[in-house]
């Protein structure tokens, strides 16, 4: 498997209140939190779909990337709650 970033995908209502799960600055807060591959000839900008299979256009990046943590989670641990089984089960693989 190549380089995987991990990706957002927002609630679409917005936040009413400040929660663990709200980054500063984000109006939104992560419905999911999902791998996906990165464009060919890139190791910054994602493909166009997850790998559960979600359109990507809309989904912020995060700043952890799996391969800088190889001993940890492929997602960071504060959205382990938050975590698409689909795209755990294909990054468990």
């Amino acid at each position: 498997m190549g380089e995987m970033l991990v990706v957002y995908e927002l609630d679409k209502a917005l936040a009413t209140r400040v929660s663990p799960r709200v980054s500063p600055g984000e109006e939104r807060p992560v419905r999911r939190v999902h791998a996906a591959p990165c464009a060919p000839g890139t190791r910054t900008a994602t493909g166009p779909r997850t790998l559960c299979g979600k359109d990507t256009f809309a989904m912020p990046t995060a700043c952890w990337k799996p391969s800088g943590h190889p001993e940890a989670s492929w997602y960071p641990e504060e959205y382990a709650s938050a975590v698409c089984p689909d795209c755990d089960a294909v990054m468990e693989a």
